[in-house]
């Protein structure tokens, strides 16, 4: 145990697994030793013991991705939010042309990508990593979810917008040239703060996808309820 009380050789464990998801095509052992800055000795016991659970696994290459027991885990993460929002996400991805996205708050610093559901007609879209870690105070998401809260000194233009409109907009601040519009979902419950959202390339008419945005946000909030 660590000074913090923190299990270093779990935290070294969890480590490989982060690494390893922003790395999908597999990353040799010699890789992920200089990866979470351990001797290689360290990273086979770590590998071994993960490849035991089934948390990762090795190619005929000797390179290490991530194992398939990782599905049985995240399987029941927000099960019941998940269930209900898909078929919303896909009404709206539809209806908007662009990529919809369930996102969470995470902590008081991060939210995370919860879902994302890629439309069905649209020639070109926007493609982001389920599970993907961004700042509160960077994209639609997090703006959304942050204008919920009552108004503080300081806080971002962008954030007071939102509150008064019920959507909140980005452009490039999760990746470049790509528009965002989400909106908090009324949950009315004790959990994580929640917002509804679309991202797209362009957004001829940021406030008609607002509007459908909001919507979906209120239907899901209502079958939360």
């Amino acid at each position: 145990m660590s000074e913090s009380g923190t299990s270093k050789t779990l935290s070294h464990g969890l480590q490989v697994l982060e690494l390893l998801v922003e790395h999908p095509q597999g990353l040799t052992m010699t890789e992920i030793a200089d990866g979470i800055g351990v001797h290689r000795t360290v990273a086979h016991r770590l590998v071994r013991t993960l490849e035991a659970h089934h948390l990762c696994r090795r190619d005929r290459f000797k390179r290490i991705s991530l194992g398939t027991g990782l599905v049985r885990l995240a399987e029941p993460v927000e099960q019941d939010l998940r269930t209900l929002a898909r078929p919303l996400l896909e009404e709206l991805s539809d209806a908007g042309r662009a990529s919809a996205h369930l996102v969470v708050r995470e902590n008081a610093e991060q939210v995370r990508m919860l879902m994302i559901v890629e439309p069905r007609q649209a020639r070109m879209h926007v493609s982001f990593r389920s599970g993907q870690l961004d700042p509160i105070g960077r994209g639609s998401a997090g703006l959304a979810l942050l204008s919920a809260e009552p108004p503080v000194d300081g806080e971002r233009e962008e954030i007071t917008r939102a509150r008064t409109r019920g959507y909140a907009v980005s452009v490039g601040e999760i990746a470049p040239g790509i528009t965002g519009i989400s909106a908090v979902v009324p949950t009315g419950r004790d959990a994580p703060g929640t917002s509804i959202g679309l991202s797209l390339f362009e957004a001829p008419d940021p406030d008609e996808l607002g509007r459908l945005v909001v919507a979906s946000a209120q239907r899901l909030g209502s079958l939360l309820k």
